[in-house]
């Protein structure tokens, strides 16, 4: 976990009334999932355990999210805004975070499609489920893999001088989703790639 928040004391407890807003963050997806609140107990036992775990207004109580349903929000970063009264919170959720049985409290927060096709690939790599066109993918080798990858960049070049703009995207959204599973098949992940993209950029 990486902690980019001041020290405590820092922390400008005092116009919240001692709590400060929370925003929780898909760290993958990069969908919001949720606003709460924290006094500075509740941060420290979320730096301590891991856990997303928040201060209840109307019981007056801390509370760790998931603790009753096991869904728990891990966090992976914390960071606070320029007033040093605002907690932004990058967390791996386990399973739906609002209460009814969504991703999101949010039901329309916008997210990274990319990078939720990833992680349902990383599913597929690790499940292997009947049926499944990923898993006949992964059960036929890297080698094979990466041959699906150069069949489908080479439909897409071909696509790009010489067909319409659906067969263009179409064979774009192809290559785009076998590339997604060769990185899986060789232990990577799309934001590897990306990461490597944004280095390049500085």
């Amino acid at each position: 976990m990486e902690y980019e928040v001041s020290e405590e004391s820092k922390l400008d407890w005092q116009k919240g009334g001692g709590l400060l807003p929370v925003i929780v963050q898909d760290a993958d997806t990069l969908r919001v999932l949720m606003l709460g609140y924290m006094n500075a107990e509740a941060l420290e036992v979320t730096r301590e355990s891991g856990h997303v775990t928040f201060f209840s207004r109307s019981k007056q109580r801390l509370w760790t999210k998931g603790g009753t349903s096991s869904h728990f929000l891990d966090v992976v970063e914390i960071k606070q805004d320029c007033d040093a009264d605002t907690l932004l919170v990058l967390a791996r959720p386990h399973g739906p975070t609002c209460h009814l049985d969504r991703p999101s409290c949010f039901p329309e927060a916008p997210n990274d499609f990319l990078a939720e096709l990833d992680a349902l690939v990383e599913s597929r790599e690790k499940e292997r489920p009947q049926g499944s066109y990923t898993t006949r993918l992964f059960e036929s080798g890297v080698r094979r893999i990466a041959q699906k990858v150069g069949e489908e960049g080479v439909e897409t070049a071909l696509a790009g001088v010489a067909q319409d703009d659906e067969a263009l995207l179409g064979e774009s959204a192809d290559l785009l989703y076998h590339l997604v599973v060769l990185l899986r098949a060789r232990g990577l992940s799309l934001n590897d790639a990306v990461a490597v993209l944004r280095q390049r950029h500085r």
